[in-house]
């Protein structure tokens, strides 16, 4: 039977998100762990929960593609029930350099997963949980760096321009 509190982790397997994922399921939540990649510490994080007697399903995709998305909420909401929290956590973090060292494609990369990739999730979540699209309300989490607001001079430029200042 559906958990009446779901959320849906973006870059859910490893980091914040990995933890993220784990508090959420302490505190009963049935779990949506979104990664692009690494399954196996996907797996590690359900196990966890899983041995916590809590419910949790692992959904590959890569944000930065719009039907990756969608499938990804309309797989969560049809495992595990309505969807009431997201936490936007999925970010690419490139080897750090200098600025003249930056490509036009890495720039592109990362803007696409950690800009219009968080944008086309919190889409997808409104169409899931606003009351004007028949949802149940909800809350929408955005995860950003403190490099926000340092501008990581130096080092990673591209991935500080591409975060949300957290203030």
């Amino acid at each position: 039977m559906p958990n009446n509190k779901v959320v849906l982790i973006t870059g859910g397997s490893r980091g914040i998100g990995a933890q993220t994922a784990k508090l959420f399921a302490e505190h009963g939540y049935a779990v949506c762990i979104n990664y692009r990649q690494d399954v196996n510490a996907a797996r590690d994080v359900k196990q966890y929960i899983h041995d916590l007697g809590g419910n949790c399903i692992l959904v590959q995709g890569d944000i930065a593609k719009e039907e990756d998305v969608v499938r990804l909420f309309r797989e969560t909401k049809q495992k595990l029930g309505p969807i009431s929290v997201l936490v936007n956590n999925a970010a690419i973090l490139h080897q750090q350099g200098k600025i003249t060292e930056l490509s036009a494609a890495r720039i592109e990369k990362t803007f696409n997963v950690n800009v219009t990739g968080s944008f086309l999730c919190c889409i997808e979540a409104v169409k899931h949980m606003a009351y004007s699209y028949q949802g149940d309300g909800g809350v929408i989490i955005n995860v950003s760096s403190m490099a926000a607001l340092s501008g990581s001079p130096n080092e990673y430029i591209d991935y500080a321009a591409s975060n949300t200042n957290p203030h």
